[in-house]
């Protein structure tokens, strides 16, 4: 029987890990298939307060973890296939083996959407970015590129603009699902291009190990052609990693987990933590905080 057990490893589970820990409450972290989450994917964070030269994102993570687990936190390599919240003491199933506690914090993440092309994965933190805030600092002064028909790509290409000297906006409609305001404000932006019609089929150079550009094909005249570019920006949304509480709490139409104040979810007990409930700002000191905020939650409840 554990008091806690707390599911994702990013940002926001290494920090609640921390935070129950040294409240005593030897907290059961399982790391998740994606282990440290998004950051794991990102090379250099810049804007992780205390890193005035910036941290590899991977290495951020890995110090939380030992953080962590210097004050007692346990780790376990896997996912909870099947959870039951329907009374307390809770039950995960993680590899075969089911678990038991009191309360539960769930940090399980969002995982942006890709494209699903082989070159666009082999890129990822080599060019290849779903976050504009995180790395549109990196690319002052070079052409950049942007996928998506959302509010999400009008926001990241308009911000990316502060710093690439183009923005190519590429869609595979002509239609556009963003809000009236997003799109007439990056419609109105000279630096953006929109490219409509079209999708991407490659992108270049694996061989180099970075982005030079995009294979790019319209869909209405099977014309293709290559776009040469230095970071490419993937804005189709992200999907929140809550598909195992199906049925169990509330989520909205996207998935994500709704609050019910502080880091409280609508099953009594369950507590929230970064970008599964997050959809505004995901950013790692955001989710650091959030799981600060679950930890201490979930202390008061326990009454320790």
């Amino acid at each position: 029987m554990r008091n806690v057990i707390i599911m994702g490893s990013g940002c926001a589970g290494n920090t609640a890990a921390i935070y129950a820990a040294r409240a005593n409450l030897k907290p059961l972290v399982v790391s998740g298939l994606e282990a440290g989450g998004q950051l794991s994917l990102t090379t250099l964070v810049e804007n992780f307060p205390g890193f005035p030269e910036g941290v590899d994102g991977p290495t951020l993570v890995a110090q939380m973890r030992m953080q962590a687990e210097h004050f007692g936190a346990e780790y376990l390599h896997g996912d909870a296939t099947t959870v039951d919240l329907s009374q307390r003491p809770f039950r995960l199933e993680i590899d075969g083996k089911w678990f038991e506690s009191k309360t539960l914090i769930v940090a399980t993440g969002a995982s942006a959407r890709w494209i699903g092309i082989d070159s666009e994965k082999a890129l990822i933190g080599k060019g290849v970015s779903s976050c504009a805030t995180c790395d549109g600092f990196f690319y002052r002064g070079k052409k950049i590129m942007v996928v998506g028909g959302g509010d999400s790509a009008m926001e990241e290409a308009t911000f990316l603009t502060k710093f690439g000297e183009s923005v190519a906006l590429v869609h595979r409609r002509d239609e556009f699902r963003a809000s009236k305001i997003m799109l007439e404000r990056a419609r109105a932006n000279p630096k953006i291009e929109f490219i409509t019609n079209t999708v991407v089929d490659e992108v270049l150079d694996v061989s180099k190990g970075t982005v030079t550009g995009a294979r790019l094909r319209n869909l209405k005249t099977g014309e293709t052609w290559v776009r040469d570019v230095d970071g490419f920006f993937v804005a189709i949304g992200h999907i929140p990693n809550t598909k195992v509480f199906n049925g169990q709490i509330e989520v909205d139409a996207d998935g994500y987990i709704v609050s019910k104040g502080g880091s409280r979810t609508s099953v009594e007990g369950v507590f929230h933590a970064g970008d599964v409930q997050d959809r505004t700002y995901r950013q790692a000191i955001t989710a650091a905080g959030a799981g600060c905020m679950a930890a201490i939650d979930c202390e008061r409840f326990l009454g320790h």
